[in-house]
Order: C-alpha cells, then sequence, then structure tokens
C-alpha cells in the first residue's frame, strides 16, 4: 500500500541505523563548548517576523527570499527561525540575562529553516550548532570563539579546513567602504544581475560575495574593505590574527568575506572545506556588537557562528572518518512459555538497571526466530530460558562470538554477575 506522503522536499529524515553519527558529532559539541564554559540555550522554532527582519536585516537574501513567514490563527506574522542567534538575542534581552554577570556564554543545536533551491549540503529544514558571546568588544573573544570551532574540528579528526578571516569595519568606517563600493560597480551597472542592482543602492557591501559569474568577476576588481578600516578596526583586527597566532591556529585574510547577515561588524570568519562542492563552507560566524542594540536593548557588544551539522557530517563521510558504532544488545534472552517469558523480563530489567542493553521477545517468536534475531542485532551474549532452567533457577549465559558458555543463577545476583561476565569478556576481546 502507498504511504499516504513523503517528506517534504528539502528536508531529511534521520534513521535509527544513521542517527548515531549525529549523536557522535553533537556530544562532541556538547563536551567541547562546555570546557569552553559555553551553556546551552533552546528558543522556540518560531519567533515573531519581526525579530528577523530587524536582527537579521531586511535587504537580506535570508528575510527577502528564504523565510518561512505566516500568520497565526490570532493574525500575528510569526516566521520559522532561518538561523539562531536573532533567537538567543531577544531571549537574553526578554530574560535580562546581561545581569546575571558577562560575558554570557551560551550555545545551541537546533533546526533552522530556509526556503531556497535543495542541494547537496543545503537543505530547507536543516541543522546547526552555534554559539553566542555577549558583553565583551575583546579580540581575544573573537580568538575564543574561532578555537572553539578549531577544537570540535581537529576532535572530530577532520583534515583540510581552511580559516578564513576578515574585517567588516563598523558603522564609522563602513561608509566610507560603501560609497567606494557604489562607486565601483555602479560603473558596472549594465553588467550587473537584478538582485546586484537591488544592493547597490540599499547594502552594497553583498554585492561582493554574489555567485552569478558576471557579478563575481566583476567583484575581484572592487575595493578592499581592508583599505577602508578605521584605527580601532584595525587594531582589533591585529589582535584577534595575534591570539589566533598564539592558540597555533593557521588562517588566511580573505577581504571577500562578507557573510549574508547585516548584523555583523568587525571580524567575519568562514571555515572551508573542499570535500563538498560549492557548498564548502561548514562554520561562519563573527562579531556583532549592534545587534542588541537593533533590538531594542542596551548597547552589548558579541559574536558568535553557527556550524552546519549536515554539511560538517558531509565532510567526515568523504574523509573517511569513521564514527564509532553504539554498543550492541550485551544480553538477549529467550524465553520458552508464559512462565519463562515472564522470568526473561524480570532478569531484562535486572540487567537495565546496571547500564548494559538488554533484550528480549516482544512479538511472539519462537526459539529459532528469536536466535536470528539475537543475531541480527548483533547481541554479545544470549540466554535461553526453559521450564529446565526454571526449575534448578540456573541456565547458560553464551558468547556469541566465541561460542563460549557460562552458568549463572536466575537470583537477584543474575546482573551482577552477567556485567562481570560481559566486562571480562570485552578484556579478553
Amino acid at each position: 500500500m502507498a504511504v499516504i506522503t513523503k517528506k517534504i522536499k528539502g528536508t531529511e529524515d534521520v534513521l535509527p541505523k544513521q542517527s548515531y553519527r549525529w549523536q557522535f558529532v553533537e556530544r562532541i559539541m556538547r563536551e567541547e563548548a562546555r570546557c569552553f564554559g559555553f551553556k546551552e540555550i533552546r528558543t522556540p522554532v518560531f519567533e515573531h517576523t519581526e525579530l528577523f527582519a530587524r536582527g537579521v536585516g531586511d535587504t537580506t537574501d535570508v528575510v527577502q527570499k528564504e523565510m518561512y513567514t505566516f500568520d497565526t490563527k490570532g493574525g500575528e506574522s510569526v516566521t520559522l527561525r532561518p538561523e539562531g542567534t536573532a533567537g538567543a538575542a531577544r531571549a537574553l534581552l526578554e530574560h535580562s540575562l546581561a545581569n546575571e554577570g558577562l560575558p554570557i556564554k551560551a550555545y545551541y543545536l537546533t533546526s533552522c529553516y530556509r526556503y531556497e533551491k535543495p542541494q547537496a549540503g543545503r537543505l530547507r529544514e536543516f541543522h546547526q550548532f552555534g554559539v553566542e558571546e555577549y558583553g565583551t568588544s575583546s579580540p581575544v573573544a573573537d580568538a575564543e570563539v574561532i578555537s572553539l570551532a578549531d577544537s570540535i574540528f581537529r576532535r572530530l579528526g577532520i583534515e583540510k579546513l581552511h580559516l578564513e578571516i576578515n574585517s567588516i569595519g563598523c558603522p564609522e568606517c563602513r561608509p566610507k567602504f560603501n560609497a567606494a563600493l557604489k562607486e565601483y560597480f555602479g560603473a558596472h551597472r549594465d553588467k550587473l544581475c537584478g538582485n546586484c542592482l537591488n544592493r547597490l543602492e540599499k547594502n552594497p557591501m553583498r554585492l561582493i560575495d554574489c555567485k552569478v559569474p558576471s557579478c563575481h568577476e566583476i567583484a575581484q576588481g572592487a575595493p578592499s574593505i581592508l583599505d577602508f578600516l578605521c584605527e580601532e578596526c584595525e587594531a582589533h583586527f591585529e589582535q584577534v590574527k595575534k591570539y589566533l597566532a598564539v592558540a597555533g591556529i593557521e588562517y588566511k585574510v580573505n577581504p571577500t568575506i562578507v557573510r549574508g547577515l547585516d548584523y555583523y561588524t568587525k571580524t567575519v570568519f568562514e571555515f572551508v572545506s573542499d570535500a563538498i562542492g560549492s557548498q564548502g563552507t561548514i562554520c561562519g560566524g563573527g562579531r556583532y556588537d549592534g545587534l542588541i542594540e537593533q533590538l531594542g536593548g542596551q548597547h552589548l557588544p558579541s559574536l558568535g557562528y553557527a556550524m552546519g551539522i549536515e554539511r560538517l557530517l558531509m565532510v567526515m563521510e568523504n574523509q573517511g572518518i569513521e564514527i564509532p558504532a553504539p554498543e550492541p544488545c550485551a544480553l538477549y534472552i529467550a524465553g520458552l512459555g508464559d512462565a519463562a517469558q515472564v522470568k526473561a523480563f524480570e532478569l531484562i530489567a535486572q540487567v537495565r538497571s546496571c547500564g548494559l542493553s538488554a533484550e528480549g521477545d516482544v512479538v511472539g517468536r519462537g526459539l529459532r526466530a528469536q536466535m536470528k534475531y539475537a543475531d541480527k542485532i548483533g547481541a554479545r551474549f544470549s540466554l535461553v530460558l526453559g521450564d529446565n532452567e526454571l526449575e534448578e533457577n540456573r541456565a547458560k549465559v553464551k558468547n556469541m562470538t566465541t561460542g563460549e558458555q557460562t552458568e549463572l543463577a536466575l537470583d537477584e545476583s543474575f546482573a551482577e554477575n552477567f556485567a562481570s561476565l560481559q566486562l571480562s569478556a570485552s578484556f579478553e576481546g
């Protein structure tokens, strides 16, 4: 029978046989974030549309073309989050987190939604690991969040990643740069795409990273933001580079990095991989010192980044990085008859209480089918309970790899004795 419907275009299912890969990566991210002093924040999947229009920027492609926006039954305009920073910043303001002492260091593992053409490494529902650090203008913080990303990549064993950094200035020096961009791109107006013609007036810096071939070619000769930095921004950028060098993190200065969201100031950066084609950026971020003010708060310099989990997993697969498979079932108990099934259920509960995985029959299989299933799930040990075992209150536990059998009492000591047996077999293996 055909299913009623299939998954929506641009979304993917993470099946039970795949989920351990996600869990492994997410565990590494959480552990590294903890080492750097970051704590988890969780925000709603949808927010008032105004939050993203003001925070992300109403001239960005995200706001103009890619957001999933709809009206509620109460007439409110809400949007599925296209990124994690704006929601985290809103939560900071709403709950007055800055009063708890600065800096505030938060991380999230979240789903995001953007309506764009699905392709490898780019989905309409995608997942991110992100960090946010509020309340510091120090270049040390810039180097710290970059170091956290680098630490995650190193621990996952990812190679051939390139860190590219840039500074896009501040409200003081950026107007001069924008004026230079308008003059430069204005001379090529007849060759610009429609989007860039619109950006030329509203947000000329976005012309630099347009992917349309004709615009990209023109952008190669555009003025560099690094020639327009004010004294403060230039000093800040030099300090960031200094601390990265101290941390032993290699980087390349790329003046064309501007990032796609309007809230960025000063430092911007990307970790780029050559392993997944055109969607090579697997981590991007920077500083956004004016974001909290844009959302109605007091000035609170901030920074952070987001890391695409789907792209990260693609890179790991392409580089042949093995993700440890989950531990298989430690013990499968096959019960023959009603009384044996009850005893099997009791013993399974004991084993599970010791933190070990144990399973038994829940679909009414015969012995042969049960043992076939035990083999299929990779059970390390098996035990068959029948009338004789119940009468003697003892049964033989079989090592499914070696065939060796060990007799254990079926009493309150069973789980403890099995745990010792399983541990001994692990050392021998």
